[in-house]
């Protein structure tokens, strides 16, 4: 490091030549992109790559597979509330309870605005 002048050092206590405080980076060109490997039947890698190119499903294949992991992961989990509701609707409590809200706020005026 170099010295100030009179031989001091200017930012004493410092021993990195690197800026590595967390307020000053700037990692916005960083990818937030994971490389992983997946072992995929040749159909399934052809199914991908006509979605992509084919058909224009996505802008890429990573895309065509982002695309189809958020709508599975989406239908699962909108099976899996509706599970819920179900099972809530056979529930006496549950049932007590909403028929309770419906007489309290069955005029418009009960409702919070």
């Amino acid at each position: 490091m170099r010295s100030a002048v009179g031989g001091a050092q200017p930012y004493p206590g410092i021993t990195s030549k690197f800026d590595t405080h967390t307020r000053t980076f700037d990692n916005s060109s960083v990818s937030d992109r994971v490389k992983r490997t997946y072992n995929l039947s040749e159909a399934t890698l052809r199914r991908v790559r006509e979605l992509a190119g084919e058909y224009g499903a996505a802008r890429s294949q990573d895309a065509v597979v982002e695309l189809a992991v958020d709508r599975l992961y989406s239908q699962i989990r909108e099976q899996r509330e509706a599970n819920e509701w179900e099972a809530a609707a056979q529930d006496p409590e549950f049932r007590a309870e909403m028929s309770g809200l419906a007489v309290e706020l069955r005029d418009e005026e009960a409702w919070p605005r």
